[in-house]
């Protein structure tokens, strides 16, 4: 099962756990509120796991890439990380699904506080458009992932300040909708 919990403001290396003191645990469910849902999948099998196909039918993700993360294997390895690390929003779904090694995805809650996501192989996660979020290895620095989308990829990153595009304001709507 996933874990995720509220994260501390030190300024220590990205890729250690940075849990509050005491823990702030943060459940699936509130994960969900915010728009992140999460799957535990068998990466093993991915070619051929049935779930993974239906979850690829029912959601039209019709395009997948497999990215690995590693300083031997990613070009720009140290520029990449710190660009996947910067604070921004997609407009369209992000979906990762872990199938080697492990990272951090973190999330802005409602009040702009910090939550981390541990994710390792097997884990799945749809982050919405419009959420502010980055990710980062953690101390083992090494993490294979396939990449899902609806249609073609768009790749854009939009870093903090992007209030002003639709599909921030829609998933900021979508938040106060879910608060009544």
């Amino acid at each position: 099962m996933v874990e995720a919990w509220y994260m501390d403001e030190s300024p220590e290396d990205q890729r250690k756990p940075h849990r509050l003191e005491p823990n702030r645990p943060v459940s699936l469910e509130r994960l969900s509120q915010l728009g992140v849902f999460y799957w535990k999948l068998d990466a093993d099998n991915y070619e051929t796991d049935p779930q993974l196909a239906k979850i690829r039918k029912e959601n039209n993700y019709s395009w997948m890439d497999i990215i690995t993360i590693h300083k031997d294997k990613l070009p720009n390895y140290e520029e990449k990380i710190k660009i996947f690390y910067e604070e921004h929003l997609h407009l369209d779904d992000e979906i990762r699904y872990i199938l080697e090694g492990s990272g951090y995805f973190d999330v802005r809650d409602k009040d702009d506080k910090w939550i981390r996501i541990a994710m390792v192989k097997g884990d799945m996660i749809t982050l919405p458009a419009g959420i502010y979020h980055r990710f980062t290895l953690d101390e083992s620095n090494y993490v294979k992932a396939m990449r899902l989308f609806v249609g073609d990829p768009v790749w854009t990153a939009y870093n903090r300040p992007a209030d002003h595009f639709p599909a921030r304001i829609q998933y900021q709507q979508s938040l106060a909708q879910a608060v009544q």
